[in-house]
């Protein structure tokens, strides 16, 4: 997986593409631990995910729950694959997707 960060001032914007699952989770969980210090508005961006499994929906609910003490967080270009396991999981509903 590709990941892709870029800060500007409080907002973090992180890209992925590839596959988000149990072997490159730990890669987005560590950016993502050594970034959010400070950042009021987090975005990332799937336009490029090809597959995420549970692994990385635990990923995904555990930085939701960071930024609701500090920010907010939504999540961008989500495709139909991507959109289908949100809904099918409930997370649809906890996450901010545009």
């Amino acid at each position: 997986m590709n990941i892709t960060k870029n800060i500007t001032g409080s907002q973090l914007y992180i890209s992925l593409e590839g596959r988000l699952d149990t072997t490159t989770a730990p890669e987005l969980d560590g950016v993502l631990k050594s970034s959010l210090d400070g950042i009021a508005e987090l975005t990332i961006d799937m336009e490029k995910l090809d597959y995420l499994s549970s692994a990385g929906l635990r990923l995904l609910l555990g930085a939701r729950k960071m930024m609701n003490k500090q920010g907010s967080m939504k999540v961008t270009h989500v495709n139909e694959t991507i959109m289908e396991i949100f809904e099918v999981t409930g997370f649809a509903d906890i996450l901010t997707i545009e």
